[in-house]
């Protein structure tokens, strides 16, 4: 998006002087050098004709630039760009949008492709125009007012110097590449974005590598854990053609780190690369793995996307005055995280980790509540906030359920629905939890600095005392989440807000097999403790 060929010099060389031929291919769009240009971009050439460019036009231009490779000793490159061996041996690469050329091009000349690489973006579907992956919410909705008027001429401006971050992470590069990068950007003809890429299916059977940039929120790990949700449109990336890589940077590692994704794309040529495991092969996954405490065999009831756990008549000590009670009793409410696939089977309400929580806070005398939401895409965080409020509404208005004490609990990417009731807590909330949360959107997620969605900035800037909170936190986390956690106890600091901190020292995000189930075990139950405690105060 809104580049040249020139955000690929770096890498570039160090490809050549590998042995490799590169071909960096400008797509057409006003203000973008071509071949025989200069070397620096005017902003009136190419302006008549070019704006009317579509996805067409750049899949038409990097077909061309591979039926260019004839005879080449060897290579790599990107687009854009090409590079290759004669036959089929030309590796296409492709960069955020520059992945939806490279794929309909590779469809139709797959027998001249021997690897496609994809350079921190997903691999597109056919049918599907690429305005849907743009991260940038806000952005999409300019280019999809000009598709419902019936249009699609026109252009997106390209970003100033301060909005890159809207269209991904720029830790790494450096100022000066980063005001070059500002001052060559290009307009994005909507054309581009707006007609969906068709395929005929040939470029299944080309072997793929995906290149995750961890500083802009995605890892191998994460797409693991995507993929054993058993979501069909991630099945393919389990294939033996498929192979992974990480890189510890932002979005544009071909600024930042030329080199290191230099070394990268020369091994995905040979083969090389982490490769994923198809769901259940490598054993239970994670969100499947038994609760870690023992728990009562309580029945469950199901009320639309509400299951309620209820005491057992008389109670347990867990409560405060609950043992020989049968009246209404304190409500923990236990919301799954995400995005979890549309239809995933089982259903998060299922899974035992939230199913365990809920029937242990019976055990000790709560209500335990698990909510199903639709939080299947990150632009989904609206419906998913509507569907908890409406449930913490059903919980409350059950006449077994004391409504003036009510916990919320939120897991993993669950997180950001924090920040509602971080902003304006009801008098009745009285405590938040979160286990291994995401405290603030990712980069990749494309929300904006003012973002609802936001628990960091809810809890800074909120005008009174949040309520009490309980924050069970992983030592083994990522980075980039572990960064938001950190951000939010910052926060809570300068707030004096009351937190409850619980380690898992060697706890992975999620748990699962692999860690230490006397940590979970002791961590699980001082964190329901802590937030029993504060119903009952």
């Amino acid at each position: 998006m809104f580049t040249d060929a020139h955000v690929w010099e770096g890498t570039a060389r160090r490809l050549t002087a590998a042995g490799a031929q590169v071909r960096a291919v400008t797509l057409a769009g006003p203000g973008r050098p071509r071949a025989g240009d200069g070397p620096e971009p005017d902003a009136g050439a190419h302006a008549e004709g070019e704006a009317e460019a579509d996805l067409e036009t750049h899949i038409e231009e990097v077909c061309a630039a591979i039926d260019a490779v004839t005879g080449a000793p060897g290579g790599t490159g990107g687009t854009g760009g090409t590079g290759g061996t004669g036959g089929r041996g030309i590796v296409l690469v492709g960069h955020d949008y520059g992945v939806h050329p490279v794929l309909g091009a590779a469809d139709r000349r797959a027998e001249r492709v021997a690897r496609i690489v994809c350079v921190d973006a997903g691999l597109p579907q056919d049918g599907v125009p690429p305005l849907a992956a743009v991260p940038d919410q806000s952005v999409r909705a300019l280019p999809a007012e000009e598709a419902a008027a019936g249009t699609t001429a026109g252009v997106l401006p390209p970003p100033g110097r301060e909005e890159w971050t809207r269209w991904g992470s720029t830790a790494g590069v450096s100022e000066e590449a980063l005001d070059r990068l500002t001052a060559r950007a290009a307009p994005q003809p909507l054309g581009t974005l707006l007609r969906p890429l068709r395929l005929s299916g040939a470029a299944a059977a080309v072997p793929t590598t995906g290149v995750l940039c961890t500083a802009n929120g995605v890892g191998i790990d994460m797409v693991q854990r995507l993929v054993d949700l058993g979501d069909p449109a991630l099945r393919a990336l389990t294939g033996p053609g498929v192979t992974f890589f990480e890189l510890p940077t932002g979005h544009w590692p071909m600024l930042s780190c030329p080199e290191d994704l230099a070394g990268v794309l020369l091994r995905a040529a040979a083969g090389e690369g982490h490769r994923l495991t198809p769901p259940g092969a490598s054993g239970t996954p994670a969100h499947l793995h038994p609760f870690p405490l023992p728990v009562p065999e309580l029945p469950r009831e199901r009320r639309g996307n509400v299951d309620f756990y209820f005491p057992r008549p008389g109670g347990t000590k867990g409560v405060k005055g609950a043992e020989g009670v049968d009246g209404p009793r304190p409500a923990v409410v236990f919301v799954h995280g995400g995005p979890v696939p549309a239809g995933a089977e089982p259903s998060p309400r299922d899974w035992p980790v939230l199913a365990g929580h809920a029937r242990y806070a019976a055990g000790q005398g709560a209500v335990g509540v698990t909510v199903e939401h639709r939080l299947h895409d990150v632009a989904d965080y609206p419906r998913a906030a509507g569907d908890v409020a409406a449930a913490v509404d059903l919980v409350r208005a059950d006449p077994r359920v004391d409504g003036d004490r009510i916990a919320l609990w939120f897991f993993s990417g669950g997180g950001p629905l924090l920040a509602d009731w971080l902003a304006k807590p009801p008098a009745w909330l009285r405590c938040l939890a979160a286990a291994y949360p995401v405290l603030a959107p990712l980069p990749n997620w494309g929300m904006s600095a003012d973002s609802r969605f936001h628990p960091v900035r809810a809890l800074a800037d909120a005008g009174h005392a949040p309520p009490p909170l309980v924050l069970l936190r992983v030592g083994l986390e990522s980075p980039e989440i572990a960064a938001t956690v950190s951000g939010f106890l910052a926060a809570a600091g300068e707030r004096e807000a009351e937190v409850r901190v619980v380690d898992v020292p060697h706890g992975h995000h999620g748990g699962g097999p692999g860690d230490p189930e006397e940590e979970w075990r002791g961590a699980v139950r001082e964190a329901v403790r802590a937030v029993l405690d504060r119903l009952d105060a």
